[in-house]
């Protein structure tokens, strides 16, 4: 999906309002289990469709490919349906299921390519590159015998030459500041974690944070692991964020969920046409005493995300800070198709405790759906309270029986404005070159900050000046990036953050970037004064 120039003011935030419109037909709302046999009403339509396809490919005047029309005929019926049933090709299911499943067998490289040259992002903790003694920083200039810089590779082209099976072994050649010679690296594939869990901190002595990028199979564990974590540090309270978190497994979050109730309550139940009614309850045998919950959501946190939103509200267990979310209460099953895809069809709605059906309206076509969130930052809604829409007046109520609202997401219990950098042509422009700058920036100015070795030494100590700010814009200008002075000077602030993340995501990984982030993060700040 694109938009025109003229909706400029837009683009600084598309990979943050989109990414759930961009990534949910393919990974979000997954089954709840793995579908079983599926047994039609009746069968004369599939054969009438399996005869048309079989006449075309005998008879029809031109070689035609039988499977590639297949693909297309079901393409086209899931057209008909709603927006999350999807067709998966063969070509895709691998990288879907990875995600979903939290792992895959490769290396364990992050890493971008800036001006033809593979920088290492990071090398992922107990993953193979990082064993052998890959950083973060480093460039890659040769995969076996073949020359990887300056030829034009793109991302999955690097993908392909990285990634293969277990116990198989690739080697690499990098270029490391302070070495004049290439220095040479035997890697063992091996199982790669994805991580789910993007940061998990404490905010202050007794508040903790985690950040959960979606739900996948480990997620549960991962956040239990960063409870256990914070226990041992005194927590009390909580911060859970899941801004622009498309969702995921059903299971990850009633999960979490039953770590957050200490007694027995419905945290959701799913009904379908041929679906029975199921009802998902807290077990009420919590491990970690939680006393207040803030959980923070945007217009990108859907499906997974809004129930457990949906169930922290209707229980008034804590208090939703942010702005409305996506509005996707269908839940997928997927069938394996003998092709080597798969088919994920919508087959039941989520409820919230009280009832609520979260589901925004998808019966003007997938082009009026997906451009919803458009439609919010036009109408006002993202910068004014007063401008929510409220999809189904229908009046719910929660456990203090507070009215709530359904047909469309999750209305925040404080709501918090988008940034007016939104409104900033200039940053718009600049943001995408704030991570090669730090490369460029670190290849000659990396041992200023390795004195630094923790996150909070690095955050006291770490000012990025004016002159930097200045560099950085030279950059960017010589990137095609058209200097507007006023619009500079008023994104300076947080194109200095960015770049300090940046910079921080390189010494101390994601969690570090977060870290920087959240120090003069609006919602975090909401977040701890609601606590108090």
């Amino acid at each position: 999906m694109s938009y025109s120039q003229n909706k400029k003011p837009i683009n600084i935030w598309l990979p943050f309002l989109l990414a759930a419109v961009l990534a949910f037909g393919m990974s979000i709302g997954f089954a709840l289990r793995p579908a079983q046999s599926v047994v039609a009403k009746g069968n004369q339509p599939a054969k009438h469709l399996e005869e048309l396809i079989r006449y075309i490919d005998a008879k029809y005047v031109d070689e035609v490919d039988s499977d590639e029309l297949a693909e297309k005929a079901i393409k086209s019926i899931l057209k008909e349906l709603d927006p999350h049933s999807n067709y998966i090709s063969p070509e895709q299911i691998a990288a879907v299921n990875e995600e979903l499943d939290g792992n895959f067998e490769g290396v364990g490289i992050q890493f971008i390519i800036q001006d033809d040259t593979i920088y290492i992002v990071d090398a992922i903790p107990e993953g193979p590159a990082r064993a052998a003694g890959v950083r973060a920083g480093d460039k890659m200039i040769m995969i076996e015998d073949s020359m990887v810089a300056g030829i034009g590779l793109k991302s999955e082209d690097v993908i392909k030459r990285l990634k293969g099976e277990k116990n198989t072994t690739v080697n690499i050649k990098i270029k490391r500041a302070g070495q004049k010679d290439l220095l040479p690296f035997s890697i063992t594939r091996d199982r790669i974690p994805i991580y789910s869990v993007d940061a998990g901190y404490m905010l202050n002595d007794e508040t903790g944070y985690i950040k959960v990028n979606r739900f996948s199979a480990t997620t549960s564990q991962e956040f239990v692991s960063k409870l256990d974590e914070f226990e041992k540090e005194g927590m009390k309270d909580l911060v859970i964020d899941l801004r622009q978190n498309p969702g995921g497994y059903l299971n990850a979050a009633t999960s979490i969920l039953n770590q957050l109730f200490g007694d027995k309550k419905l945290l959701v139940y799913t009904e379908g046409t041929h679906y029975n009614k199921n009802e998902y309850k807290s077990s009420g045998r919590n491990f970690h005493k939680i006393e207040d919950i803030v959980l923070l959501i945007d217009e990108g946190s859907a499906s997974a995300s809004e129930i457990l939103a949906g169930a922290i509200q209707d229980w008034d267990r804590g208090t939703i800070i942010g702005r409305r979310s996506f509005g996707k209460g269908l839940v997928q099953e997927q069938y394996d198709l003998s092709n080597g895809g798969a088919l994920r069809l919508t087959v039941a709605r989520y409820y919230t405790p009280s009832g609520r059906s979260i589901q925004k309206p998808y019966t003007e076509g997938r082009s009026s759906y997906n451009d919803e969130t458009y439609d919010r930052f036009k109408s006002g809604e993202l910068s004014s309270q007063d401008s929510i829409h409220i999809g189904d007046t229908t009046k719910y109520y929660t456990s203090k029986n507070r009215v709530v609202y359904g047909g469309g997401g999750i209305t925040p219990d404080v709501f918090i404005p988008i940034d007016k950098l939104i409104d900033n042509g200039y940053y718009a422009e600049s943001v995408g070159y704030v991570a090669p700058y730090v490369y460029h920036h670190l290849d000659k100015h990396r041992a200023n900050y390795k004195k630094y070795k923790t996150i909070k030494a690095f955050s006291e100590n770490v000012t990025i000046s004016d002159k930097m700010l200045n560099d950085f814009a030279k950059y960017a200008k010589s990137e095609g990036v058209k200097m507007v002075q006023g619009d500079f000077e008023k994104a300076k602030k947080e194109l200095a953050l960015l770049i300090k993340a940046n910079i921080a995501r390189q010494f101390f990984g994601t969690e570090g970037f977060f870290q920087m982030l959240n120090e003069d993060d609006v919602m975090i700040k909401e977040a701890l004064k609601a606590l108090k």
